[in-house]
């Protein structure tokens, strides 16, 4: 991804906001638009920054946009690993940033959408990644599931990084044990290695917001129409692909209330409840994540006419965006 333009399809548009906003289905509308408004002579793609769309067969839990409702239009960096490999988001940044310089290359509009903002952040902004030390991340993963739990280890972080330890969820043990694994690998505080609000070339960030009740009602909605429409059916196929012991999938919202179903742990009707709770949680942090974020472009949904408007005014700011960076060039 350079850090100029040659031309206005250069532009990056990301499609961001809370889980259940309404995302996937404004990108591809706006991936149909954009190539005939800022002249591209390729089509529009779109590349996922949804952390759990890496896994293949991981569909129904993740709310993936079905194949056949597509509409024709390339989607990059989903179905992309095994339900057993750990996601990287180092290695996300590498290859979704590939994804974007040869949309490019093929004269071509690259969208961006999803929901998990260091994977945003990670292909859009200026930022480089520490490396990892298994041994180091073997130990203190084993801290984790001891007696120091991700509590803990949430503790230790906040005595050495309180900033970090404000931004990270003490649930997340998965984030708790990288933080600090980059404090011991680099003696610097791990907030030193977060992004700044600088895009690594030119974009655009579009962010969906409703209202708390209409969000949960959306999110109430899709979580009853994941579980009616396979979810328990789809992890059952996924254990057999090592669902059960994989560290990130296993722990994915949806997957673990459906694997504690298969277990006899919870009825349906309570695991709908919980993946519900998880899910409105998740989209408030979501927001949390992107309200401090000054080029966020927020669109109050519930305050256009239809989809179709929101589509417009999204293209809008992409082609006045287009034209600025070219100027800057």
């Amino acid at each position: 991804m350079e850090s100029c333009v040659t031309c206005a399809s250069d532009l990056v548009c990301a499609v961001v906001g809370p889980t259940a906003s309404g995302k996937s289905d404004l990108a591809l509308e706006v991936a149909c638009r954009l190539p005939g408004v800022l002249g591209a002579g390729g089509a529009g793609e779109i590349v996922s920054a949804d952390a759990l769309q890496l896994y293949r067969g991981m569909d129904v839990g993740t709310a993936k946009t079905p194949v056949n409702e597509r509409r024709g239009i390339a989607h990059h960096q989903i179905d992309v690993l095994q339900v057993r490999d750990e996601a990287s988001v180092a290695a996300y940044q590498r290859h979704a940033r590939a994804d974007v310089a040869d949309i490019h290359a093929r004269r071509g509009v690259a969208v961006v959408a999803g929901g998990s903002g260091l994977y945003q952040r990670a292909l859009l902004d200026v930022i480089e990644f520490p490396g990892t030390d298994p041994v180091l991340r073997a130990r203190l993963e084993e801290e984790a599931e001891g007696a120091a739990g991700s509590r803990g280890l949430h503790d230790r972080l906040k005595a050495l990084d309180p900033v970090s330890a404000t931004r990270i969820d003490p649930h997340n043990t998965r984030r708790i044990v990288r933080a600090l694994e980059v404090i011991e690998l680099t003696g610097r505080p791990y907030s030193s290695s977060m992004p700044r609000h600088e895009f690594v070339s030119p974009a655009l960030m579009v962010a969906l917001r409703r209202s708390t009740e209409s969000l949960d009602a959306r999110i109430d909605a899709r979580t009853r129409a994941m579980m009616d429409g396979g979810l328990i059916e789809e992890v059952r196929a996924l254990i057999d692909e090592g669902l059960r012991e994989a560290k990130t999938a296993s722990r994915a919202t949806g997957y673990a209330q459906a694997l504690a179903v298969i277990d006899g742990i919870m009825t349906e009707d309570e695991a709908v409840d919980s993946i519900a709770l998880a899910t409105r949680q998740l989209a408030r942090r979501q927001v949390k994540w992107l309200r401090p974020d000054p080029r966020v472009h927020w669109l109050d949904v519930e305050e256009f006419a239809s989809d179709d408007a929101v589509a417009t005014r999204v293209v809008e700011l992409a082609e006045r965006e287009a034209e600025a960076a070219l100027a800057r060039s």
